[in-house]
């Protein structure tokens, strides 16, 4: 029976809002694994990632191996798998990225959840063991969906836009920064040059034009207004003019355009923000689905 994530209409959720949405619910389990699957959902395709890790869990106590023992802490903000007695993260599943959950009705301990491991982008189907706890676990992650998703659509698209707004402004304010270094290095360097040639071109005998008076560091002050203007011409040609003050009126002192915060364009927004709220938009857009379905169709060791 194929079920959405809110299959019991006529019952109330496990858990109150707030114990998912101000903490997260524990469950201790049993970890069979992971597997990758070919397709996000599917009665198929969970069943027979059942089958492939209870058969291998089944050589492995034959052998003596023990399952490994997790805690799963289930919130609005994802199902964390941890290492029960060190609290180590083994694995952090985004609600978005989980794309169906299911639990076996003839067992009564197994359950399943399909997510997209966000690194590598494919579809690894987790299965658990667990006393009891199966269907509670499972309704537990679709209830969890549904407050994220219903989060999403009321404030998370707002301040994850707001989030894009800031970055993009913070990069803007890191490029104008840089480029003014670099045209404040250009000007230092044609004033140089200028010295220069004065210098060289200097007649013999000549009284040397005083130098500019320079700062603390040796370093002749850096100012707006070019001071070429005071600078006496030599063999006949004259120093680059001064630029007209109405020309620079939205240029800054380092020939740059001020930076306006409420015209800072689309295009200047970091890349990754973008793919981050779209893989978020995707991902609730497909939904949670939930199933209660039978994977023990065959004898092998159904309880582990």
């Amino acid at each position: 029976m194929n079920r959405a994530f809110n299959r019991k209409k006529d019952k109330t959720w496990m858990h109150t809002p707030e114990a998912l949405s101000k903490h997260y619910i524990p469950y201790n389990a049993k970890f069979l694994g992971s597997t990758e699957v070919e397709q996000p959902k599917g009665t198929e395709v969970v069943r027979d990632a059942v089958r492939k890790l209870k058969f291998a869990r089944h050589i492995k106590k034959s052998e003596g191996q023990k399952i490994p023992k997790v805690e799963l802490q289930i919130s609005i903000y994802g199902v964390k798998i941890l290492e029960p007695k060190t609290k180590e993260v083994q694995h952090n599943c985004q609600l978005h990225r989980i794309s169906f959950c299911a639990d076996d009705k003839t067992d009564k301990r197994i359950f399943t959840f399909i997510c997209k491991d966000s690194e590598s982008n494919k579809h690894l189907c987790y299965v658990f063991d667990s006393e009891k706890c199966a269907e509670e676990i499972t309704l537990t992650i679709g209830q969890a969906f549904d407050l994220a998703y219903r989060k999403f659509l009321e404030s998370g698209g707002k301040d994850v836009e707001t989030r894009k707004q800031i970055a993009g402004l913070q990069k803007r304010i890191q490029d104008l920064e840089t480029e003014n270094m670099e045209l404040k290095n250009k000007v230092q360097d044609l004033e140089n040059q200028l010295r220069i040639t004065q210098v060289s071109t200097s007649p013999a005998g000549s009284v040397t034009p005083k130098s500019p008076s320079t700062d603390i560091f040796d370093m002749i002050p850096f100012s707006p207004v070019s001071h070429q203007s005071s600078i006496p011409t030599h063999n006949g040609t004259q120093p680059p003019p001064v630029p007209s003050r109405s020309a620079e009126i939205k240029r800054d002192l380092f020939g740059a355009e001020p930076f306006d915060p409420f015209n800072c364009g689309a295009g200047d927004f970091p890349p990754d923000i973008q793919s981050k709220l779209d893989e978020m938009q995707e991902g609730f857009k497909m939904g949670l689905t939930l199933e209660g379905t039978v994977f023990c169709l065959d004898p092998v060791d159904s309880r582990c």
